[in-house]
């Protein structure tokens, strides 16, 4: 247990960073939203994985270029259907707020994850494990579902009383919102499943000198090329379709353009140091980093929103967040205990003919 405090210490940091990362995107006006998500991508997908690996990873490219290629294809794909989920993000965000749409997206991404790494890893699946992880999948459906009502009752209450909160919308445009973060949700989970099906990268880099935390760097800058594709694309395609680049004749353009710079370096300091992180934790880091990351971040992006006003006027319909929130973490603490028995059963493995060698050659 002690071997892990280090990369989990890393994890709680990545989260602090994933759970920010999405003030910025309440700062888009006076821009377009596309010639805002234009320098967004390419600061967070493009600039600073690539300047980071390339300082941390020697010989980035060679590494790369030796890559199997089924990691190569399946990371960059992965990265690329979860672009049209990091785009239903930014969307979501405008029409229902940070906190519901972190804790919709969280919660939706942490059932499809896991279920997805279940069906890949059917083969390795120890038994003792199973019902930690219905457990954690249950925990995270109840949390959907509380987390929802709680917009809706907010929503509610903000029509009744005639209030009206910055970037939220309100009646038939909200349902929309939680619509969009549901299905962003669901998509988000593929980025971590195609940066956990490119440990063959991993190694790779490992050979050529990075240390295995690091690793991680080479391998997120395949699976983000994808991501970038599909961002990027879409939103150069809107710019030219609507020939904005500013949305408003207003001052603040400054405002926006350093908000989308930090947006941009936020999210991939969250994803490196995640990476980072399940690195360090070898095989399990598969199963106990993506919960643990999700639920942190979750707790808080929910303190962020608080603070910004989000859930100001809105009652007791805060509670049903806060009690969200809990049963995402308690269901991130099913999962990771239930990757602890995979730890367990490899490190029996290993011992077991280490045993049966040394009675070799004491006969």
């Amino acid at each position: 247990m002690t071997e892990l405090m280090l990369p989990i210490m890393i994890v709680v940091l990545a989260s602090v960073f994933q759970g920010t990362f999405g003030i910025g995107m309440k700062y888009v006006k006076p821009m377009s939203w596309e010639a805002w998500w234009v320098i967004q991508s390419v600061v967070a997908m493009l600039l600073f994985p690539l300047i980071w690996a390339l300082i941390v990873v020697p010989d980035l490219f060679i590494v790369i270029s030796a890559a199997p290629m089924n990691e190569v294809i399946a990371g960059a794909t992965m990265g690329f259907l979860w672009g049209i989920g990091g785009i239903m993000f930014g969307v979501s965000v405008g029409y229902i707020g940070m906190s519901l749409t972190y804790g919709i997206v969280m919660g939706g991404c942490g059932i499809a994850a896991t279920i997805i790494a279940l069906i890949q890893g059917a083969d390795s699946i120890v038994p003792a494990s199973i019902p930690y992880t219905i457990l954690g999948l249950v925990l995270y459906a109840l949390a959907l579902v509380v987390v929802t009502i709680g917009g809706l009752k907010r929503d509610k209450k903000l029509a009744a009383d005639g209030k009206e909160l910055v970037g939220i919308k309100k009646g038939a445009e909200f349902k929309k919102g939680l619509i969009i973060a549901v299905v962003c949700g669901l998509l988000s989970s593929l980025l971590f499943i195609g940066f956990n099906n490119t440990m063959g990268i991993g190694k790779i880099a490992e050979a050529h000198g990075a240390i295995v935390r690091n690793t991680a760097l080479a391998r997120w800058v395949v699976v983000l090329l994808g991501a970038l594709i599909m961002n990027l694309g879409y939103a150069v395609i809107l710019l030219i379709k609507n020939k904005k680049v500013i949305a408003e004749n207003t001052g603040g353009v400054g405002k926006a353009l350093a908000w989308a710079v930090v947006t941009g370096l936020l999210w991939f300091a969250a994803l490196g140091t995640m990476g980072q992180g399940s690195a360090m934790m070898g095989d399990i880091g598969a199963v106990i980093a993506t919960p643990i990351f999700l639920a942190l971040s979750l707790i808080v992006s929910n303190i962020a929103a608080v603070i910004t006003g989000e859930w100001k006027g809105a009652g007791k319909a805060l509670n049903y967040v806060f009690v969200g929130v809990a049963l995402i973490v308690l269901a991130a603490a099913a999962l990771s205990f239930a990757g602890t028995f995979k730890a367990e059963e490899s490190a029996a493995n290993a011992v077991a003919p280490t045993e049966i060698n040394k009675g070799t050659l004491h006969d």
